[in-house]
């Protein structure tokens, strides 16, 4: 029976939250099921219905300067600030989509800031930061219009076909005026050669300096000039059951023209940047989305909004854009924080005098920016808050949609936004939940705390109470780890019983205890005073741990230590002093904690305390005497937090390790073991520092949160990876011993197969000798047997070449060259030289290593060719040598013995 392989610690990424969206462009195709977003250089699409990442499109290594879908989902279009535009088309299989590059293209000298794609998805007009316009065909890839006009920035088209009764009304004056100037010939052919397919198309553009400009795309050339807002255009649209052209800008005023006469039909003022616009439905409705964040609906008849008065929202949260498809029921607005909202559209608002303002019925984070501070929420943990380098903390669900289970957060996917923490007014910069997951703690550079009570089964995200008091940011909070008595209200109903303390430290240099109160804080009115104000340390406080037994806490600071207090007194303990660097993290070992062995002995589990510091090191503390335990180094840069994973139960600790985790600023994860010190895995899946780290409870997944926006969700995978290398070391015996089976047999055949399937080289290399130098070899065969000549041109790219690894290395030495040779030799007649040079190699290196090999082989080779030159140049000598010799020697027929008494002479 094997040996058991010896447990190893593995972590594996098991889902990944990752931004979408960081500004710019947004398309949607009819289906509403792809989306696409800009990412710096890259486009992403995602499956908007399942919240999936489909594909990441690369781009050129400038920033895209606008995207878009054609209305079909069949191509994509990017626009660079490499001047570039790169067409690619969409091919659906199942539920993922290939894309593929079908054209680079150059439309403009300048860039690219907007594009437009016609109903039919075959027309595509681009416009640039020079004024001028050009409509492509998307699928031959060749311009079919130029359009100029002033050299005034491009800032919206949009592609539409007039109603059948407008087609040939007179859309200007001037137009009117030239067609009467044109001879009656002139006019007859230009009859004969309007066709109705393209008579009616057009095309809207708007400017910076304000001015509408409409395009027929069949006489090529401007029909009217809508002279009449005074700032950037930026939504454009049309209706064809209203015969209405609207269009809005920056001038804050929204304009709805008649397509007949190209008259103004109404000017309203919204009083805000308006940076959409558009019809819903079959034109009734108006809707834009601006500055205040509000979407507004206007009817289009009367020009009266029908929605009622909103409040302007924050900066953050103002509109830039939005996108909407008429076969869609809802509205995409886009806000300045990246985030896509989705609104529904009331159905038959037209009807009603006034609507309630629309509320978005979901959200999409674009990205969640600094990642500073995550934990789980809800007894299930199917939700988690994250402090994002904002005023509010978001929800967000991270538990996949399963119909046969019950969870407590009812999400469509992994990672979709639940809900919005509101009320600081400043970023927020620590967090902390209590044992029940209900209740969320907070601190922000707004200089207060506030206590959050979490309900999603009845969408309850409310403040509680809110704690003023620190002078500058409160850096550090903590809520009591201790569980209430089985069977207690507080046990059965954690909702109504929040948790009895808070612990804040702050910038300010002092801790202050806070009692919460049983009832919401009802205003500002009633200001809650802390039960005891201490001044803690001569730097900022980074973090705070309340230990499981809710009976002490432990504060890190930036002055190198971590002092250890009461919470009853307010009294310190104890200090650890050893760290070089600030203290950025502090955890208490878990209750169920057994004997840990410290480089001076072994020390009760419960007892000890893990730092991490600016000093790039981890420390285990004793809290008996306060004294530094072990050092875990390993870090290349800053520890900024450290968490203690699952302990394992007593009937595993025999083989599991008591496991930590560190986070650092090199962007690593660790875990290490805290009996040896040993790091047991690195975890690298971020590309900026890891500020946040959690654990879940029952499945020891560690989630970490970084710098670069991204969340990551590491399965622990120890088990698995256990049983696997134990099935694959029982696996290799028996195929070792299969080998030797057919060894003894000789059955050199499937010996050699199973030697290299092994990658047995000095076995393979004896099966060779044998077979090379065998006494009775087959007539024919190349190596010596047939049935090896089979086997050795019937080899995979990966096993030739780890055959021809194993020859330049016996080619090497002079008593297995020959050997070696003879297989080359065997080879060499087996495959064509095509095959031999271009072997699919695996790894980073790939041909450069096939091409050392082969070389190596050449080098040996023409060593060994010369060598064997060399001893027939000397054979010559030898044979020449003996010639002369017989020549001067007497023949043996001449020689006569002659016996001399004891003595024989040869005369």
């Amino acid at each position: 029976m094997a040996n058991k392989a010896p447990f190893k610690t593995t972590f594996e990424v098991s889902e990944a939250i990752r931004p979408i969206f960081t500004g710019g462009a947004v398309a949607l195709e009819n289906g509403a099921r792809i989306l696409a977003t800009t990412l710096g250089e890259d486009a992403v699409l995602t499956d908007i219905k399942t919240g999936k990442h489909i594909t990441t499109v690369e781009g050129d290594g400038e920033l895209i300067s606008t995207l878009t879908l054609t209305p079909s989902g069949s191509h994509l279009i990017i626009c660079s600030r490499s001047l570039s535009m790169r067409i690619y088309s969409l091919k659906k299989s199942g539920d993922s989509i290939e894309t593929q590059l079908l054209r680079t293209l150059k439309p403009h000298t300048t860039p690219v800031v907007v594009l437009a794609v016609d109903r039919t998805s075959t027309l595509l007009a681009t416009g640039g930061t020079d004024g001028s316009i050009k409509v492509w065909d998307i699928n031959g890839g060749y311009v079919t219009h130029t359009f100029r006009g002033p050299s005034v920035l491009v800032s919206a088209l949009h592609f539409f076909e007039l109603a059948a009764g407008s087609a040939h009304n007179p859309e200007t004056d001037a137009s009117k005026d030239k067609k009467k100037r044109r001879k009656s010939k002139d006019e007859a052919e230009d009859g004969r050669d309007e066709t109705p397919s393209t008579a009616r198309f057009r095309l809207a553009s708007g400017s910076q300096d304000g001015k509408v400009r409409i395009w027929d795309l069949h006489k090529r050339s401007v029909v009217a000039n809508l002279d009449s807002h005074v700032s950037d255009v930026q939504g454009l649209d049309y209706s064809s059951a209203q015969n209405t052209l609207v269009t809005a800008g920056r001038d804050k005023t929204i304009r709805w023209w008649d397509t007949k006469s190209w008259k103004v039909r109404k000017v309203v003022p919204c009083f805000e940047l308006v940076e959409a616009v558009g019809f819903i439905g079959d034109g009734k409705l108006t809707y834009t989305a601006g500055s205040n964040g509000c979407l507004r609906l206007w009817s289009t008849d009367t020009g009266r909004e029908l929605t009622k008065e909103q409040t302007p929202k924050p900066e953050a949260e103002a509109f830039v854009g939005a996108v909407y498809r008429p076969e869609l029921p809802f509205v995409i607005c886009v806000q300045v924080d990246h985030t896509l909202s989705l609104y529904e559209i009331p159905s038959e608002a037209y009807e009603l005098s006034q609507v309630s303002p629309p509320e978005p019925f979901r959200r999409i984070s674009g990205t969640h920016d600094d990642i500073i501070d995550l934990r789980y929420l809800l007894p299930d943990h199917s939700a988690m808050a994250l402090a994002t380098n904002s005023e509010d903390i978001r929800i967000v669900s991270v538990t996949e949609p399963n119909p046969g289970s019950k969870t407590l957060v009812s999400s469509e996917y992994f990672g979709q936004d639940i809900a919005l923490l509101k009320g600081h007014d400043d970023i927020i910069i620590s967090l902390d939940v209590d044992w029940s997951g209900y209740w969320v703690a907070t601190g922000a550079k707004d200089n207060t705390a506030k206590l959050w009570r979490v309900d999603p089964a009845n969408n309850s995200y409310t403040c509680w109470a809110t704690f003023p008091g620190h002078a500058e940011s409160v850096g550090a909070v903590a809520l009591p780890r201790s569980r209430p008595v089985e069977g207690s209200k507080a046990y059965t109903d954690p909702l109504s019983h929040p948790p009895s303390f808070l612990i804040t430290g702050s910038s300010d240099q002092t801790i202050k205890r806070w009692e919460i109160p049983r009832e919401p804080q009802q205003g500002a009115k009633t200001a809650i005073r802390a039960l005891y104000t201490r001044k803690a340390h001569d730097k900022d406080i980074n973090a705070i741990d309340t230990n499981h037994l809710s009976r002490l806490f432990a504060s890190a600071s930036q002055d190198k230590t971590v002092k250890i207090w009461s919470i009853e007194e307010g009294e310190v303990q104890g200090i650890l002093r050893g760290h070089r660097r600030g203290v950025w993290s502090v955890s208490f070992a878990p209750s169920n904690t057994p004997v840990l062995q410290g480089e001076q002995g072994s020390v009760a589990g419960k007892g000890v305390v893990l730092t991490g510091s600016g000093d790039k090191t981890v420390k285990l503390w004793n809290l008996t005497d306060y004294t530094c335990l072990r050092t875990f180094e390993g870090h290349s840069n800053t520890v900024l937090k450290v968490v203690w994973l699952n302990i394992p139960p007593n009937e595993e600790r025999g083989k599991k390790p008591i496991l930590v985790a560190s986070a650092g600023g090199d962007g690593l994860v660790k875990v290490w073991d805290v009996n040896s010190g040993e790091n047991e895995c690195t975890l690298d899946n971020h590309e900026d520092r890891v500020w946040a780290l959690a654990v879940h409870p029952e499945t020891n997944m560690i989630v970490s949160g970084s710098g670069d926006s991204t969340v990551t969700f590491w399965k622990d995978t120890s088990s698995e990876t256990q049983i696997a290398t134990n099935e694959a070391a029982l696996k290799r015996i028996e195929q070792e011993q299969e080998l030797e089976n057919y060894e003894y047999v000789g059955a050199y055949r499937e010996a050699i197969t199973m030697a290299l399937q092994l990658n047995h080289p000095r076995k393979l290399q004896s099966l060779f000798e044998r077979v090379v130098s065998s006494k009775t070899p087959d007539p024919g065969s190349l190596s010596g047997l047939k049935a090896v000549d089979e086997v050795l041109a019937s080899l995979s790219d990966e096993q030739l070449f780890l055959l021809l690894l194993r020859l330049r290395d016996w080619n090497t030495n002079a008593r297995s060259a020959p050997m070696a040779q003879r297989i080359l030799w065997t080879l060499i007649k087996s495959y064509p030289a095509s095959r031999l040079s271009s072997l699919n190699v695996k790894g980073a290196r790939g041909q450069k290593s096939l091409k050392e090999v082969l070389n190596a082989l050449k080098v040996y080779t023409e060593r060994h060719y010369k060598r064997m030159e060399e001893l027939v140049e000397e054979s010559y000598l030898v044979e020449y040598t003996l010639q002369e010799m017989d020549s001067l020697a007497p023949s043996l027929s001449s020689m006569k013995l002659v016996e001399n008494g004891d003595v024989d002479v040869v005369m």
